[in-house]
């Protein structure tokens, strides 16, 4: 089938909720991809944040071959052996003593919001449910977890939202402070924006909000599902704050492309989900398991965080340098390899320019560039987009 007919047939079966571009993409390998007509790019989204160890990473591959061949499904009714050792190597690598897996970054957070309503139910008195979030945010597509997200245009034509959220500007503690009521359970908050327009607080941030949640008595949840497992250059994003958040959500790279989601937690705020008080009958099971053990093996023993590090600072500084030489670029942003180029532009042409040029490049609100790369490229594949952009961003 010609990639012109493949894509006539999507348009015709597939419900649009996504404006696609006009390629489809077949096979990947490392940090490069190929579309149906044989085109190559050089891939600088990674399924926006989600492949960091590269496409078909040996290490998963092998992972998800092994268990697919032994076991693929049997229901939380049991015990099952990849979780439990995947469980062990996120508890035992962070703050948590205990872990829920799911299958994405919405029912994560879903996840993360029943149980801060449970537990402040159980210990607050039972009449705290409200959570305060960013404005600008992204928490997911549930009617709850797009009810969390800060931004107005995901909530239209979707009313009534459930109640129970507050919004307040990211980076602004007096504005939290000032937010919470006799009815505040929890703050949900991402250590850096990445669907916001990749925005990073200010230095301190983490550490205020920890210490004001600790002098309101009421929960942190850190959504990390865009920026743990790797991104910025530590295994977990809060980790640079030196705080310990109460939760902490992740999905995206923790199954690198296969769809995993966790919630982590401590053992008093666990123990409010008992039997029955939730569940998902593909979280957690043996091929997500595998695939997930395989992931944190390699970003603990492999060299992949400082790579992140070392290859982050390097795009970083061409980017700066890249910024001098382009009057529409506003500013440049970014930790480890999570990237924002803020334009007084709109982006979207130069992503389509990029494209054609075979190199793939995100845009976010409109006008900034993000760069969620594979965590494996090197100097010279940053070279070659920086070499890219500036073909394409010239008006």
């Amino acid at each position: 089938m010609t990639t012109k007919e493949l894509i006539l047939f999507s348009d015709k079966y597939i419900m649009k909720t996504y404006n696609r571009f006009p390629i489809v993409l077949v096979k990947g390998s490392g940090v490069k991809v190929w579309d149906s007509d044989g085109k190559e790019y050089l891939d600088f989204v990674a399924g926006i944040a989600v492949c960091s160890l590269g496409h078909s990473h040996p290490k998963v591959v092998k992972a998800i071959k092994k268990q697919v061949e032994a076991l693929t499904h049997v229901s939380n009714l049991y015990y099952i052996e990849p979780q439990i050792h995947l469980a062990k190597l996120l508890v035992e690598n962070s703050f948590a003593d205990k872990a829920f897996f799911c299958n994405s970054g919405a029912e994560a957070n879903e996840a993360a919001i029943k149980l801060a309503r449970k537990y402040a139910y159980e210990h607050m008195n039972g009449n705290k449910y409200e959570i305060i979030t960013m404005e600008n945010s992204f928490h997911g597509r549930t009617l709850a977890t797009v009810t969390a997200t800060g931004q107005k245009k995901f909530h239209t034509g979707f009313d009534p939202l459930p109640e129970g959220f507050r919004y307040v500007p990211f980076d602004d503690i007096p504005a939290v402070k000032n937010a919470i009521t006799e009815k505040t359970c929890a703050v949900m908050v991402e250590p850096i924006q990445g669907e916001g327009g990749v925005q990073i607080p200010v230095h301190d941030y983490l550490q205020r909000l920890r210490k004001l949640c600790d002098d309101k008595g009421i929960l942190l949840i850190l959504d990390e599902i865009q920026v743990g497992m790797g991104r910025t250059g530590n295994l977990f994003a809060y980790e640079e704050s030196g705080i310990r958040p109460d939760m902490m959500t992740l999905a995206k790279a923790l199954g690198n492309g296969f769809p995993v989601g966790a919630l982590l937690t401590t053992d008093k705020i666990a123990s409010s989900f008992v039997p029955g008080s939730h569940a998902s009958t593909f979280g957690g099971n043996p091929l997500g398991m595998a695939a997930g053990v395989a992931v944190m093996d390699s970003l603990l023993q492999d060299g992949i965080l400082e790579n992140c590090r070392e290859t982050g600072f390097y795009f970083l500084e061409k980017l700066k340098e890249f910024k001098k030489k382009h009057p529409v670029i506003n500013e440049v942003r970014g930790r480890g390899l999570i990237l924002g180029v803020e334009l007084s532009i709109p982006g979207d042409d130069i992503v389509k320019k990029a494209m054609g040029k075979g190199v793939l490049i995100n845009c976010t609100n409109g006008n900034i560039l993000r760069f969620v790369p594979p965590l494996i490229i090197n100097k010279k594949d940053v070279d070659h987009v920086i070499d890219i952009l500036n073909e394409v961003i010239v008006p």
